[in-house]
């Protein structure tokens, strides 16, 4: 059962996602904790927009266009180590968790991601600070 009393009000998510459906269904979940959420189309646009909001947590899919979610992470690690990412994906093979975990991701979602899963991932970095 999904509890509705996560509030963010204060925190930013960047969500990068290349599929529209994807991103709409995490806006949705993560609209009733009342963060801001940011939408990365690509690897690159997640870096840059990394820079501009500073968020407070990102959600990577792995599998994207331009600049993967790995070499994503790694790039915003360098300059951001203090922020979580959390790797997310479609692929779930054995070693994708391994890989997300070596580029630097703070932990690990597969697709298709299950609105309490997501909820009880997210709240242990977001309320630890």
């Amino acid at each position: 059962m999904l509890s509705n009393n996560f509030n963010w009000n204060n925190k930013t998510i960047l969500i990068a996602e290349d599929e529209d459906s994807n991103f709409r269904y995490l806006e949705m979940v993560l609209n009733k904790t009342k963060a801001k959420i940011v939408w990365a189309k690509d690897g690159i646009e997640a870096v840059d927009l990394c820079k501009e909001v500073e968020p407070d947590l990102i959600l990577m899919d792995i599998k994207m266009p331009n600049m993967d979610g790995l070499e994503a992470t790694k790039e915003i690690k360098k300059t951001y180590p203090e922020i979580p990412i959390i790797a997310q994906t479609a692929f779930a093979m054995e070693n994708d968790e391994r890989l997300s975990l070596e580029a630097g991701c703070n932990s690990y979602l597969s697709k298709p991601i299950k609105a309490n899963k997501l909820m009880e991932v997210l709240s242990t970095f977001l309320l630890s600070e």
